[in-house]
């Protein structure tokens, strides 16, 4: 496994990668690797001869910064799982390495898909997500690039980035991967308590309800309404649930009004806030 911390040495190696006319997987990551990172590093090795993960804290897409300053970094651990399933090359920049002095993030117009959920909860955060990932997919210049869909509004800003910047790049979505709980693997699961860490899996178990009760043929209100009565008698405090068009992440009324249907949870385990989604 090859390391690099500077552009200037990754590019010769990716150029040499494509004069062979090799594939390149990509996964970016903020560090803190988990379970849910190595399933994507196995897509990517299934699907390409070589995988490069990147692990960059990206000062742009946080709204706050005491949440950068408390983003966890563990980097000695991150190298060893990587090796540990057969990554190839990490990329870890420095910020100075990706951004000019000053240089804060573009400003992109994705329509409506970042002026919900997320959008709403951290304005810019997108801009952010999108600014960097453009970035790397610059410097990697990737086949395909791997993102779980916990994060499946951040997969959208992507798509439509890819499409705005006109990058050959192909965005590979994989399935939520979780513990044997139910719980989706995040990288914020570590800040939990024992009793947090016991308590989270009723998150997946009420979007599954709210799937099976879709299924017997209940509307969407009704479901809403059920999955807010549930949070009430939980240990969790919800910020959001939306039913929404996958393709334009807006909330609809009916399950007629849409092909591809997906639910969205926040909520907070006490200062913790988890994030969640199941396919209706």
């Amino acid at each position: 496994m090859v390391i690099f911390n500077e552009k200037e040495k990754l590019t010769p190696a990716i150029v040499e990668l494509k004069n062979q006319n090799k594939t390149i997987g990509f996964i970016p990551t903020m560090g803190a690797l988990h379970e849910g990172h190595m399933s994507l590093v196995k897509a990517s090795k299934a699907q390409n001869d070589y995988t490069i993960v990147s692990i960059f804290v990206n000062p742009t897409q946080f709204n706050n910064p005491e949440d950068l300053a408390k983003y966890p970094r563990t980097e000695e651990n991150d190298k060893e799982l990587l090796m540990k399933n057969g990554c190839d090359f990490v990329y870890m920049p420095t910020v100075e390495d990706l951004y000019e002095a000053n240089e804060g993030a573009k400003h992109y117009d994705f329509g409506t898909i970042d002026q919900v959920m997320e959008g709403t909860s951290r304005p810019g955060h997108f801009d952010g997500v999108a600014t960097i990932v453009c970035k790397l997919f610059k410097a990697v210049q990737p086949t395909r690039a791997y993102f779980g869909e916990k994060d499946f509004q951040q997969i959208r800003i992507i798509q439509e980035m890819v499409k705005q910047e006109n990058l050959d790049v192909e965005i590979v979505p994989m399935p939520i991967h979780r513990a044997n709980s139910g719980l989706a693997f995040s990288s914020r699961n570590a800040r939990l308590s024992t009793q947090q860490t016991s308590d989270a899996p009723q998150i997946y178990s009420i979007l599954s309800q709210a799937v099976k009760l879709k299924n017997e043929g209940k509307d969407v209100a009704e479901i809403k309404s059920f999955v807010e009565n549930e949070f009430k008698n939980s240990p969790f405090e919800l910020e959001y649930f939306e039913i929404t068009d996958e393709e334009t992440l807006l909330s609809i009324e009916h399950f007629s009004d849409a092909k591809h249907i997906r639910g969205f949870v926040v909520a907070y385990a006490g200062d913790v806030r988890l994030i969640d989604n199941i396919q209706f």
